[in-house]
């Protein structure tokens, strides 16, 4: 199945971070078929705290969408993670935005992710990778979403 992963970064080295993140869900989750750029980006949520390095990933998994979620929840804490504040700083952060077309909503996981239209610093990396891809539940491509985001938030490319 085609999963779609956002990473992100603010603590310590990001863009070290993030490429190890990438080498873990290579050997955890499954194979990376795309990987946009690294994106510097603002903090959304709780905005007293560094910036962020943000990167999207298109993983083909046999795994199921529980599975994913408690192997990149492996890879966090095994990475550092310290879960102590909603949307506060952290060393590396995985989520999930798409499993394919599943439209998910349990307890523990919620896909596609309740906010990523709301984001541009999803949104973006998103686009370059995956811009035609189709919100199984807004039913609005990438670049769509992308269009009618309100988020102001600053994303630039770092390479």
């Amino acid at each position: 199945m085609k999963t779609i992963l956002l990473l992100g970064a603010n603590l310590g080295d990001r863009v070290q971070t993030l490429n190890r993140s990438v080498d873990l869900i290579s050997e955890r989750v499954g194979t990376i078929a795309q990987q946009s750029a690294f994106y510097e980006t603002a903090p959304w949520g709780v905005t007293d705290q560094p910036a962020y390095v943000n990167q999207v990933l298109v993983v083909e998994t046999a795994l199921k969408p529980d599975d994913v979620l408690a192997q990149t929840q492996g890879i966090e804490q095994a990475l550092g993670r310290v879960r102590l504040e909603k949307w506060g700083a952290r060393v590396i952060d995985i989520d999930i935005l798409y499993y394919d077309q599943l439209i998910q909503q349990t307890d523990t996981l919620t896909i596609p992710h309740p906010f990523l239209h709301q984001r541009r610093f999803t949104l973006v990396p998103l686009a370059e990778i995956a811009p035609d891809f189709m919100h199984p539940v807004l039913q609005k491509t990438t670049l769509e979403l992308l269009a009618d985001c309100e988020d102001e938030g600053e994303v630039m490319l770092v390479y």
